[in-house]
């Protein structure tokens, strides 16, 4: 049946699930604010915006740009190769991590407007910032086709208004960032991936061995449902470093079977402990999946596993009052029930039947 036991331990091993993508967190945030990934991939979506995959042309004039310059340091220098994509661990060097829409959409109309290169001394003769502006100029100074394609369908589906033209674009600039979003967030899938393999491997994080522990250790569950009902870590908030130490600090302090002095699981069931390990005689299937099970969890992230405990909290309080008090029936049906010694109600009056009819008497004759 399925009661409160299962619950407590899907409780235990969703905790545990909490604390270990807590730490996988911690350490990609950590490698992101070391190699600046996400600046790369705002880069290569740019010059795939612009059609520009050496970044010579459009998108260095729009990096230059005093709207866009101003956002990171330095100089850009473009890609090292044409169409070059970067990875999950790409360093982005001095690359802008963001860049807000509307200094792009603007950025963009006064290139077209008015060229890369615009004088302030010769403010007096060149165009003016506008719609009429950037139709008279796009031509001249955006080399690529599909660019002034987009900038000349902003304008026409503005109606003559400028802020409308401006809001076009910036929807065109996220629509795109959008789509580098999803591939920023697919890259650092993998990377928590590879990040939960490692803590699996080298903490011993086994799920399986895990969950046998709690459904065969009843003080340990209790211990861990208690702790779990508290108030948990929220999903990695704070500093990474921080919420790194807070996590495995947390992991440690459980009395479960994790790290390798609990050793690896047998074919008979049993832990090696501290004894050597018998390579023949360890259960490499439960190993290795419990193992990757871990891995698999810590790639959902810590604020889906802590909604998940949440739910399961919820849910375990409704249970576990039906286990100790079964439902009892309804007052209307003890009350239908009781005697009360009273004679049944009398049956109600009706009028008597008429009389028959009575039948003429006979003739004689």
């Amino acid at each position: 049946m399925f009661g409160s036991d299962v619950l407590d331990v899907a409780t235990g091993v969703v905790f545990v699930f909490v604390l270990v993508s807590m730490i996988c967190s911690s350490v990609r945030e950590g490698l992101e604010a070391w190699l600046k990934t996400r600046a790369t991939h705002l880069e290569a979506g740019i010059r795939e915006l612009l059609q520009d995959p050496g970044g010579t042309a459009a998108v260095k004039q729009l990096f230059d740009h005093p709207l866009i310059f101003g956002l990171f340091n330095r100089e850009y220098t473009g890609p090292r190769t044409a169409w070059w994509w970067p990875t999950a661990l790409t360093r982005g060097k001095n690359l802008p991590s963001y860049i807000p829409s509307r200094n792009f959409a603007l950025a963009l109309m006064d290139l077209a407007a008015k060229g890369p290169a615009h004088d302030a001394a010769t403010a007096t003769v060149s165009p003016q910032l506008s719609l009429q502006a950037i139709r008279a100029n796009v031509a001249q100074h955006i080399t690529s086709v599909p660019v002034q394609r987009a900038l000349l369908t902003a304008i026409d589906t503005a109606q003559g208004d400028f802020n409308t033209a401006v809001s076009n674009l910036e929807h065109w600039f996220d629509s795109a960032m959008d789509r580098v979003s999803g591939g920023y967030k697919r890259s650092t899938q993998w990377i928590l991936f590879a990040i939960g393999v490692f803590a699996a491997v080298t903490l011993n994080i086994n799920t399986l061995t895990i969950a046998n522990r709690l459904y065969s250790d009843k003080g340990t569950r209790d211990t861990l449902v208690a702790r779990a009902a508290a108030q948990p870590p929220a999903g990695g908030q704070g500093q990474s470093d921080a919420a790194y130490q807070q996590a495995r600090a947390e992991l440690q302090a459980l009395n479960l079977p994790i790290g390798w002095s609990v050793g690896l699981p047998q074919r008979n069931g049993t832990m090696s402990g501290n004894a050597p390990i018998d390579v023949k005689t360890v259960d490499w299937w439960a190993t290795i999946g419990g193992w990757l099970i871990t891995a698999f969890a810590a790639t959902l992230g810590a604020p889906f596993w802590f909604d998940v405990l949440n739910k399961i909290m919820v849910i375990r309080s409704t249970v576990k009052p039906h286990e100790k008090s079964p439902e009892e029936s309804s007052e209307d049906r003890q009350t239908a029930r009781v005697d009360t010694g009273a004679p049944p109600p009398a049956a109600p009056l009706t009028a008597p039947p008429p009389p028959a009819p009575t039948p003429p008497p006979e003739s004689k004759g």
